[in-house]
């Protein structure tokens, strides 16, 4: 139902009216296999099958355009990531991820309590041990090239698993101590200095649930809709960006479509459009 939401809530038409030509390439299907159910691990044969057919589906579209992949669950971001580092590889260039979540995700099937996968893509697509029934990836993204903003909810087993390493995480309290433009830039500096190419992957909890409710892992605290905003006209001027994850987005909690109204503002925003261009709504 999220991608039908963004559809719904007019984003084909949002950038077409900035110029953009934009095509719906429809909904994805997992791969099929035979893997069986796991006793721990939330669906791993439809995660698996998903993984797959994103991956594939990102390696081909890639040279195409931009490609927005609309969820859904975080774990689409372990066949979106892995599709986008063969293109990076294809054309010469490093990969870097932006993560703008509340969580880190870089859970593995082993240390994760509740054997949801969606917290487990970062882990995933750079290459960390445990995921052995997974597609391989070919081209794990070193986590040097991983930035994370808008943290608030890190398990104790992510947040020792990432001190030992050397990913750009910006908090909350970073953000309200040096505001949000400081980290952001900081990253944005790196990938330009490699030459390299970005790929956005945007969880509706990075935004605080007052503006944005739709989604089931609310943390209070998140980014406002100024500050969101902020970040995607950055990222718009910097001209980095590649490819876009939209995803988290749970039509049924949302309140008269808002949600996913302000997910397609921000998209318009990433993709040139100024806040004080925004139509007003009225709720």
């Amino acid at each position: 139902m999220g991608p039908d939401a963004y559809r719904v809530a007019g984003l084909a038409q949002a950038l077409s009216d900035l110029g953009h030509r934009v095509e719906d390439r429809g909904n994805i299907v997992p791969d099929p296999n035979d893997i069986p159910e796991h006793d721990h691990l939330f669906r791993l044969p439809d995660c698996i099958g998903w993984t797959q057919a994103l991956a594939r589906a990102g390696r081909e579209i890639a040279g195409q355009g931009m490609p927005i992949f609309l969820g859904g669950d975080h774990a689409l971001s372990m066949g979106t990531v892995a599709g986008m580092a063969e293109h990076a590889q294809a054309v010469g260039k490093p990969l870097f991820v932006l993560w703008l979540d509340a969580h880190s995700d870089f859970h593995t099937p082993q240390s994760t309590s509740s054997g949801n996968l969606h917290g487990a893509p970062v882990a995933y697509f750079t290459g960390q041990p445990g995921f052995e029934a997974f597609p391989l990836v070919k081209y794990p993204i070193p986590t040097a090239n991983v930035g994370m903003i808008g943290l608030r909810s890190v398990d104790p087993h992510e947040r020792t698993s990432l001190a030992k390493h050397d990913m750009m995480l910006a908090d909350m309290r970073t953000i309200d101590e040096h505001g949000i433009k400081a980290p952001l830039m900081a990253f944005l500096d790196h990938v330009r200095a490699a030459d390299g190419l970005l790929h956005v992957s945007l969880d509706v909890d990075f935004l605080d649930p007052a503006i944005a409710p739709a989604v089931g892992t609310t943390v209070p605290g998140g980014a406002t809709e100024r500050e969101a905003h902020l970040v995607m006209e950055l990222l718009h001027e910097s001209g980095l960006v590649t490819s876009l994850d939209l995803v988290e987005l749970n039509p049924f909690l949302d309140e008269r479509g808002r949600t996913a109204s302000l997910m397609v503002d921000l998209t318009a925003s990433l993709l040139g459009r100024r806040v004080f261009d925004r139509p007003t709504r009225s709720f």
